[in-house]
C-alpha cells in the first residue's frame, strides 16, 4: 500500500484531546501515558525521552534539568499544536507539576482549542519512593533519581487546583 492509499484509510472517530499529566516521581504518570496513547490516532511525547536524547550530557543537576526541559518546552510546543489542530490526540508526558508549568500547558490547551484532561496521579510520598527505588534497581527508565532528589524536587510540587481551569481527572492510589 502506498502512502497516499494509507492516509486515505486514516480517519479520526472523536475530536483530539490533549493529555495532561500531573504527579511526583514515580508515581505512574509514564504508566498511564502508555494506557492513553494506545488508543486510535493517539501519540505520546514523552519529556524524559527527549531530554535523554537531546541533554543527557548537560544534564547534572536540577538547575540543568530547568534549563533543558525550558529548551525542549520552547521547541515542542509549536509541535503539539500542529498535531492537534492535524486532529492527532496528544499524551503530553511532562510533568504538570508547577503552576509554570501548567501555565505552559493551558497556553497550548488555549492556542490549539481542544478538548484536554488533566490526570493527576495523587500517590503517597513513600509510595513513589518504593517504586522510584524499584525502577532504579530495573536501570529501565531513561533517568533515576535518589531519595534525596525525589524530595528535592518534591518541595516544587503544586497540586492542581479546579481554579486554574483544566479538566481535571484525578487519580488516586489504592
Amino acid at each position: 500500500m502506498t502512502h497516499a492509499q494509507t492516509s486515505q484509510h486514516f480517519s479520526l472517530s472523536q475530536s483530539p484531546t490533549l493529555h495532561l499529566l500531573c504527579g511526583k516521581i514515580a508515581s505512574g504518570k509514564s504508566t498511564l501515558s502508555a494506557t492513553l496513547a494506545a488508543q486510535p490516532g493517539t501519540v505520546i511525547i514523552s519529556e524524559d525521552s527527549w531530554l535523554a536524547h537531546l541533554f543527557a550530557d548537560e544534564m547534572h543537576s536540577v538547575n540543568d534539568y530547568i534549563r533543558c526541559s525550558a529548551k525542549l518546552r520552547n521547541a515542542i510546543k509549536p509541535h503539539v499544536i500542529a498535531l492537534l489542530k492535524a486532529g492527532i490526540s496528544v499524551v503530553l508526558d511532562f510533568p504538570a507539576n508547577t503552576l509554570a508549568n501548567r501555565q505552559w500547558m493551558m497556553s497550548i490547551v488555549n492556542e490549539s482549542n481542544v478538548d484536554h484532561q488533566l490526570h493527576y496521579l495523587n500517590v503517597e510520598d513513600e509510595v513513589c519512593k518504593a517504586r522510584l527505588r524499584a525502577r532504579n534497581e530495573a536501570g529501565n527508565h531513561d533517568f533515576s533519581a535518589t531519595d534525596e532528589q525525589f524530595d528535592l524536587i518534591t518541595r516544587y510540587f503544586v497540586e492542581p487546583t479546579a481554579e486554574e481551569g483544566f479538566t481535571l481527572v484525578v487519580h488516586d492510589a489504592h
